[in-house]
């Protein structure tokens, strides 16, 4: 046995297997990503503090001899096991170390992968059906994300794609997830219309929704120029033609709603629907200009769904 195995075994460690497990599920708590180890991040005490490790486990460190300089270098025995894990799961394709993820997203951290989000369902109990509720970032997400946002508006757009997907594979909902990241968080995860931002409890689902403004049944593309932030409430207010925008980003209410029956769009006595549609009103807009909804989608969407 290694001088680095009986240590593990003498501190009676956590096994390297276990820590595996914990780390894909720490990940998926911190929305798929987590800050590279070191002994003033959070994560290695959050993961050590699941395991109930003592203090001496936490402090005690592994001593080794780097034979270039001729010195021993003293290394945390948590932290290498830590590291292990890790390194561990990068080379089973599960997590992506914070040495690529910084080429993506100009940040040092582990992040998960597509696969290594199936499986941190798959320990945490949760239907693989949920994945697209949930906001937890994976590689391949983040980089859709950021072939959307850097992509140039093309010199004659058009928000309809040339040809219909008429199946949904692993490539689409990569996309479709990354559309929706790029634009709730653009939005800054509110409702353009009504301001509202709320999170599940748990911190791993945003209420807000990505609207396409030309809907996927008509066709509409997954990109920034096509989508605007709403909550559930607007979302479908939006796609069934109670309101649209303006070139000016305006709201422009339909008229019926002035002759709803006096019992509709009320919670209580408040006429929540009514009051949240204020003609003229600015939307909630993006910080960058460039990601502003099209003027060719909001043309689109007044001429063919909203009800005038």
């Amino acid at each position: 046995m290694s001088y680095e195995g009986e240590m593990l075994k003498r501190m009676a460690m956590p096994s390297r297997q276990d820590v595996e497990q914990e780390i894909l599920k720490t990940l998926f708590r911190h929305n798929g990503v987590v800050k590279e180890f070191s002994s003033s991040e959070e994560i290695v005490k959050e993961i050590g503090d699941i395991f109930l490790l003592t203090q001496e486990q936490r402090d005690i460190q592994l001593e080794r001899i780097y034979r270039k300089e001729n010195r021993i270098v003293k290394t945390p025995l948590w932290h290498r096991l830590l590291f292990r894990a890790a390194d561990s799961l990068a080379k089973n394709h599960l997590i992506i170390k914070p040495s690529i993820t910084q080429k993506l997203t100009n940040r040092k951290e582990w992040m998960l992968t597509e696969y290594g989000f199936d499986k941190a369902l798959e320990l945490l109990n949760i239907p693989i059906d949920q994945k697209d509720n949930l906001l937890v970032k994976s590689y391949e997400v983040e980089k859709e994300v950021k072939k959307i946002i850097e992509k140039p508006v093309p010199e004659n757009y058009s928000p309809i794609g040339t040809k219909k997907q008429t199946t949904t594979t692993r490539k689409t909902n990569i996309r479709s997830r990354g559309f929706r990241q790029a634009i709730v968080e653009n939005y800054n995860y509110r409702c353009c219309v009504c301001g509202l931002k709320i999170v599940s409890p748990n911190y791993q689902s945003w209420e807000v929704q990505a609207a396409h403004i030309v809907s996927h049944t008509h066709n509409g593309k997954d990109d920034i120029w096509n989508g605007i932030a709403l909550c559930r409430l607007h979302h479908w207010a939006f796609d069934v033609g109670w309101f649209s925008l303006a070139d000016d980003y305006s709201l422009l209410v339909s008229t019926v709603l002035r002759v709803l029956p006096n019992d509709f769009g009320k919670i209580g006595e408040s006429n929540v629907f009514e009051n949240s549609l204020e003609e003229n009103k600015l939307i909630l807009l993006p910080g960058n200009k460039s990601f502003y909804p099209h003027p060719k989608s909001m043309e689109w969407h007044r001429k063919n769904i909203f009800h005038i």
